[in-house]
């Protein structure tokens, strides 16, 4: 069930982005599948699903299919303690939206998102590919610099809160709009976009993914769902 509405969640997130980017450079966007488009992230899913898995000669074959599952499985295992909201009833029995409340849930996000450097290094080294190598190194060293600025924002937050756990950070912000942490810390949050934008590779901290100097990054040589 987690899984699924996590999958559901970044179907919707990726819509999200494709949508908002179309708007601000004045295209369209994502308009054939389905109503307003809606269909487009699961017919993308559907593409690379089928298309041919093809693995280069001169790789390191255990470690290019390792690599792939060392970035997806931490970033879905985050989902694991985000609060999707307050705890519902149904049928006389209490359901919390969220699957554990981990006393350092801070710490544990903050962790798992620096596992994906792993991946990254390995996808570049493994290919065999002088821009894939470059690609993953370029990625290690932007996630490197930029995890000490987002840590220090999110230490910002632990301290206005006095706790690890999110729930009691999401708690501490509830009632007027005001009592958000983002007007009680503007300039944390400020260097946290900024450090997550770079985290991500989002433009314009794209450097790993350069198309006019690397091909295509560390995913240079990947094909069908380990590309996606």
């Amino acid at each position: 069930v987690v899984f699924a509405a996590t999958m559901l969640t970044v179907l919707i997130l990726i819509y999200a982005e494709r949508r908002v980017s179309a708007f601000m450079q004045g295209r369209l966007g994502p308009n054939r599948v389905g109503p307003k488009g809606l269909l487009q992230p699961i017919a993308d899913g559907i593409k690379f699903l089928m298309k041919e898995e093809f693995i280069p000669a001169g790789v390191d074959k255990p470690i290019f299919i390792l690599a792939p599952a060392i970035l997806l499985i931490p970033a879905l295992m985050t989902f694991a303690v985000i609060p999707f909201g307050s705890s519902i009833t149904i049928l006389g029995r209490e359901i919390a939206l969220q699957v554990a409340d981990v006393n350092v849930g801070i710490l544990y996000i903050l962790a798992l998102t620096s596992i994906g450097v792993y991946g990254i290094v390995l996808a570049g080294w493994s290919s065999n590919s002088k821009y894939s190598l470059l690609g993953g190194l370029r990625s290690s060293a932007q996630l490197i610099s930029y995890e000490l600025a987002m840590g220090l924002a999110v230490v910002s937050i632990i301290l206005l809160s006095g706790s690890l756990k999110l729930s009691d950070i999401i708690a501490d912000q509830q009632g007027y709009f005001l009592s958000w942490n983002v007007f009680k810390q503007p300039l944390a949050f400020v260097i946290f976009l900024v450090a997550v934008y770079a985290e991500t590779n989002r433009l314009p901290f794209d450097l790993s993914e350069a198309e006019q100097e690397l091909v295509g990054g560390y995913h240079t040589e990947y094909s069908s769902m380990k590309f996606a």
